[in-house]
């Protein structure tokens, strides 16, 4: 343990606009800017480094070098701070809220090898990314990640009744069993109720095989589909994994220029709703997540929806 017999080692890196929640810890890990000023976040010990948005944020550079940079921003923090005062590393694996951010090809191998050389806890977020999402049974499984916990839910109940958790590896466990009381308690800790639906709904998820038809089937269908709307002129990108996609919304294609206070992203968002299609939209991004049991007759009327809400956007927007 990397961390033992070291006290100092406590502030914890996050990235900015990853999501961890909306308690006042959960929000400084966070890196959303609009949470941190409700509230004069974040608290001390947390800090942040660029997130892996090649398409909102990489410019010239390539997806991979992009990815490289955006990693190595890691262990400019390490080093900055000081590696005997860095406790851990927290990100989700793919970032939901944030906007379905898929880091380039080279980001998590480079992650990781930072992690390996100074020694850091790797947290991985997989509220979103778990029990399938990915196609993988979590986002960690996916990237070939190796994290020291990981905080569950959503999918853990599939949103039936709420749970969530942190997974712990057992090394870590010791040292805080060695170091008595470890005052984490919440009033609904180990309720029977959620416990019961958790067990019942893994039980469905494994018994039905529902992730490895995710990944053999729908998310691969999903995926081809939801590319069929690259050729659309609002259209600067599609991206997804599994489950998960994104489309962003742009004034120019090549350029990736926006459309600068249009609300571009509300405007499909609206039209999305009134259509009988449910998108996120994060600034002018479009996420979408659909349950894990879609059916490939769903999935086309997803996306011929979608063009069709894009097409209502575009003529808004130029009109």
């Amino acid at each position: 343990m990397g961390a033992e017999g070291q006290p100092n080692k406590k502030t914890i890196i996050s990235r900015v606009n990853g999501y961890h929640g909306s308690t006042v810890a959960g929000a400084s890990l966070g890196g959303m800017t609009y949470m941190h000023e409700q509230g004069d976040l974040p608290i001390p010990g947390v800090v942040h480094i660029p997130q892996p948005y090649w398409f909102g944020e990489g410019g010239d550079m390539t997806p991979d070098e992009f990815g490289i940079w955006a990693a190595e921003q890691l262990e400019k923090k390490i080093l900055e701070l000081g590696v005997e005062n860095v406790g851990a590393f927290i990100a989700e694996p793919i970032q939901g809220a944030g906007g379905v951010i898929v880091p380039p090809d080279s980001y998590w191998p480079k992650i990781k090898e930072i992690l390996s050389r100074y020694d850091i806890l790797f947290a991985a977020d997989e509220v979103i990314c778990g029990f399938g999402r990915t196609s993988e049974w979590f986002g960690s499984d996916f990237y070939g990640l190796k994290p020291d916990m990981m905080t569950i839910a959503k999918g853990l109940t599939s949103g039936y009744v709420p749970m969530g958790g942190l997974i712990v590896r057992d090394e870590i466990v010791a040292v805080l069993n060695e170091g008595g009381d470890f005052n984490h308690g919440f009033t609904y800790s180990g309720h029977p109720v959620a416990a019961a639906v958790a067990l019942e709904n893994i039980r469905i998820l494994r018994e039905e095989k529902i992730v490895e038809r995710v990944k053999s089937e729908t998310a691969p269908y999903l995926q081809k589909r939801l590319r069929e709307l690259s050729d659309h002129p609002l259209v600067g990108e599609v991206r997804g994994v599994g489950l998960l996609g994104a489309i962003e919304l742009v004034k120019d294609k090549v350029t990736r220029e926006r459309y600068t206070d249009k609300g571009a992203g509300m405007i499909c968002r609206t039209f999305c709703f009134d259509n009988g299609l449910i998108m996120r939209a994060v600034g002018d991004t479009m996420i979408i997540a659909p349950p894990l049991v879609i059916s490939f007759a769903e999935i086309d009327e997803l996306v011929e929806k979608a063009r069709k809400c894009l097409d209502l956007t575009l003529a808004v927007l130029q009109g």
